[in-house]
């Protein structure tokens, strides 16, 4: 019996339950034939709560890994997955979890594919070169560790059953960086960019001024984006930059404001569902890969687009 095992960071499970990229990876788990083996960060109260997402057992380490940042997780996830025999290892698209997959890949001789949008059996879909090309690989007879854009799958309705849960000493994490000082940034009330269902971004058209796109952010429960013109330009800040410099982000909506749609751009987001462009421009780039494109004034159509958007939801 084949075995799908999930790495699941232990700060995404709280009382209002599971994040909701680790959803997408157990949904996608549930999908395949065989068990659903959850490796857990660090030991958690709720671990058994797996169980209702898919999980059929959850191991958890003796002490927390995240003490040794990526390489502590990666060494016990590597540990449950020699235990649980696994055919394939799923992670979260984030950087941390990137990391953990290639020392994974070396630790277990596996295959290593990240930015997965589709999984389907052993066939993994990814999305390339800007957007330019739909590559699908497999990685042979070898073990599969693959990273999961966030937004590739709907997650699956809960259940009511508890899972498994079995502890694993963690293993030394052997040679580890050590992270001195963290800073918390100010939480905005949107949700995270690369997690976003929905994100709108504003680029050079805004000429400085993202109070517009804020405002339909806020009302569409949006996160905001930016064109690597408007972060260079010092209108917003650079962890907001969508583009092969920045941000990877793959929602079921993006809107883009005043963003021409340059390749560097493009590389970012074009895996989006559906894209929206708003340009003044009608030769922009952008209308080449938006699903609908309006010509006309941003400092017209957005604050027209957000008071109807606040009027339809009342």
């Amino acid at each position: 019996m084949s075995t799908t095992l999930v790495y699941v960071d232990a700060r995404s499970l709280s009382a209002d339950g599971l994040g909701k990229a680790e959803h997408e990876l157990l949904t996608v788990a549930g999908q395949r034939e065989g068990d659903v083996v959850v490796a857990l960060s660090a030991p958690h109260d709720a671990a058994a709560d797996l169980g209702r997402y898919g999980a059929t057992t959850v191991v958890v380490p003796s002490a927390d890994t995240a003490a040794a940042p990526a390489a502590g997780p990666a060494a016990f996830v590597a540990a449950v997955a020699r235990d649980a025999a696994a055919d394939v290892v799923l992670l979260t698209n984030s950087l941390e979890s990137k990391e953990i997959a290639a020392r994974l890949g070396v630790k277990l001789t596996a295959g290593v594919i990240t930015d997965v949008v589709a999984v389907e059996g052993d066939v993994f879909t990814k999305s390339v070169l800007a957007g330019a090309y739909t590559t699908r690989s497999t990685t042979g007879p070898h073990l599969a560790i693959v990273t999961l854009k966030a937004n590739s799958v709907e997650p699956g309705a809960t259940g009511e059953r508890s899972a498994e849960v079995r502890t694993l000493e963690a293993p030394d994490p052997g040679p580890a960086a050590i992270i001195e000082r963290t800073e918390v940034k100010p939480a905005s009330g949107r949700p995270g960019l690369t997690d976003a269902r929905v994100v709108v971004s504003g680029g050079r058209g805004l000429d400085g001024n993202f109070g517009p796109i804020e405002d339909l952010a806020d009302a569409l429960g949006a996160a905001v984006g930016a064109s690597r013109a408007a972060t260079d330009a010092g209108w917003i800040d650079h962890s907001y930059q969508v583009g092969q410099t920045g941000q990877t982000v793959s929602p079921q909506l993006y809107i883009a404001a005043g963003i021409s749609g340059a390749v560097q751009h493009k590389a970012g987001m074009q895996t989006a569902q559906t894209i929206v462009a708003i340009n003044n421009d009608p030769d922009a780039p952008i209308f080449e890969i938006a699903d609908l494109g309006i010509v006309g004034d941003l400092t017209e159509v957005l604050p027209q687009a957000t008071e109807e958007i606040k009027k339809r939801k009342g």
